[in-house]
């Protein structure tokens, strides 16, 4: 008998094994960590018994996460349009219940996840919608620990997953670091959904951009003009992060590129 493990820390779920994986690559990467205790283990079926689905309004998006808080805690974004729903990263747990739910209001065509962090059980969210698209970055490929039908790779800078959402090679915190640009998103003046690339802080009048956010590791000057000049062309005046309550309702490209000023002005500050 073979088990989908499922990583404790990041929420990563690898391919089916006899026995729970002797380690997690992802928590092993300087951006992310193995607990003191050592790596844990859990599956879905347990997760469905310990756990349950919180639905929630953010920002005028849906936001699907779960109750007890699992691995890094992220909330998915149900971003509902007319030619359909697209899935904004993903999350651990799912049930039958979540389903259901969702199939009443229309389901999910297609699923779009930022960074591998966020890989999560993509492949059992896509096989319960149908077998529905997994849209992610060609660069990231290695980050995959469950490889199956579903996963759709994308190469190049952007990516029309269908009307007026596009995918964004924004890079930074891993090399295919991806965004999505909702064009009719905070009442058709746009949205970006940024995931941990651009990240929404606590004052939510900013964003961060960090290689490893628990290990505090900045991104450097150069990757940080990069990002700002990805998105200078975009229209947008919400930005979505990927915790709760975490956005720029308005104001979020202004916010975005003062955030990429500061944060370069304070790589570059002299010492003091």
């Amino acid at each position: 008998m073979t088990t989908a493990y499922i990583c404790k820390t990041c929420g990563t779920q690898f391919a089916p094994s006899a026995a729970p994986p002797s380690a997690c690559p992802i928590c092993e990467d300087e951006r992310q960590y193995v607990p003191p205790g050592g790596q844990g283990w859990t599956s879905l079926p347990e997760l469905q018994h310990s756990h349950m689905a919180a639905f929630g309004d953010d920002g005028g998006v849906l936001g699907i996460g779960s109750s007890p808080s699992f691995a890094i805690g992220q909330r998915a974004l149900l971003v509902r349009t007319p030619a359909g729903n697209v899935l904004w990263d993903c999350i651990s747990f799912i049930d039958e219940t979540v389903v259901e739910l969702i199939r009443g209001i229309g389901g999910i065509a297609a699923i779009a996840i930022s960074h591998p962090h966020y890989y999560s059980t993509m492949l059992e969210w896509s096989r319960a919608f149908g077998g529905v698209p997994v849209y992610l970055h060609a660069a990231d490929r290695e980050w995959v620990m469950r490889a199956g039908p579903g996963i759709e790779w994308w190469e190049g800078e952007t990516k029309e997953i269908g009307r007026g959402m596009t995918l964004i090679r924004a890079g930074g915190h891993f090399e295919g670091g991806t965004v999505l640009h909702w064009a009719d998103g905070a009442g058709g003046k746009g949205a970006i959904f940024g995931g941990d690339i651009l990240q929404v802080v606590a004052d939510r009048k900013h964003v961060s951009f960090m290689r490893s956010f628990p290990n505090y590791i900045p991104l450097g000057a150069a990757a940080v003009r990069k990002i700002a000049r990805i998105m200078e062309p975009w229209r947008f005046d919400a930005v979505y992060g990927a915790f709760w309550n975490r956005v720029i309702v308005q104001g979020g490209k202004q916010a975005v590129m003062a955030s990429a000023e500061r944060h370069i002005a304070w790589l570059e500050r002299e010492a003091i």
